[in-house]
């Protein structure tokens, strides 16, 4: 079960990506659409504004580097990324769908781990390389799917890590969307399978982010 913590008190999020969004360049804005969770969305393209999230990829890209090291290097390298590589290798020639439910099931057996617990600070969001060896919170998990995916020749377009409020627990929550053959499917550490967005009543989204967007999320 999460307990992810939320970058501030949801209102206050809400009304600072709003505020940043009205200010953004007319050029990044791309309308309000439906989206996930019955929520109307809207579009922008500053993804600077998360240093967590460019954090974690600009990490995953410079440990990526070192995947090849020898195994006799004591930082990461090949021998501590051969079970996650093996995993994704063994997913060739299957179906989207079925990478999905195998990178959910494969990365969902890692340990729940708070970040104060883990790395001292209340929120950080790691890479797939800290989350193996470390086990992570939420958005951990999130975020290593998301990278295990794109791994797997999914596109960027079809992701979203969504953070999230669980009006269930009335804790913060980050979860991954797919979106396949036009569904979206959700991706959580809290649910065993893949499920459908329109099969969760109890969760409220506030923001979505990928590598090039992130939208606002607003009840409609």
């Amino acid at each position: 079960m999460s307990r992810f913590r939320l970058p501030a008190p949801v209102r206050l999020v809400s009304a600072l990506l709003l505020t940043a969004l009205l200010g953004a360049p007319a050029q990044a804005q791309y309308g309000a659409t439906r989206s996930i969770f019955n929520t109307v969305e809207t579009q922008a393209a500053n993804v600077s504004m998360f240093p967590k999230w460019t954090g974690a990829l600009s990490r995953y890209f410079n440990e990526r580097n070192l995947a090849d090291a020898p195994c006799t290097s004591s930082i990461f390298n090949r021998c501590h990324l051969k079970e996650w590589k093996a995993m994704l290798a063994g997913l060739n020639g299957k179906s989207a769908r079925e990478k999905v439910e195998e990178v959910n099931g494969f990365l969902n057996r890692q340990r729940y781990l708070t970040d104060p617990r883990n790395y001292g600070v209340k929120d950080y969001w790691a890479t797939p390389i800290q989350f193996l060896r470390r086990d992570g919170d939420c958005e951990d998990y999130a975020i290593a799917k998301f990278i295990s995916l794109r791994a797997l020749g999914f596109s960027n377009d079809m992701m979203r890590i969504v953070v999230l409020r669980d009006l269930n627990l009335r804790v913060g929550h980050a979860v991954l969307a797919v979106y396949l053959e036009g569904e979206a499917l959700i991706l959580d550490n809290q649910i065993r399978r893949v499920v459908r967005a329109d099969t969760i009543r109890h969760y409220r989204p506030i923001y979505s982010i990928n590598e090039t967007s992130w939208w606002l999320h607003r009840r409609g």
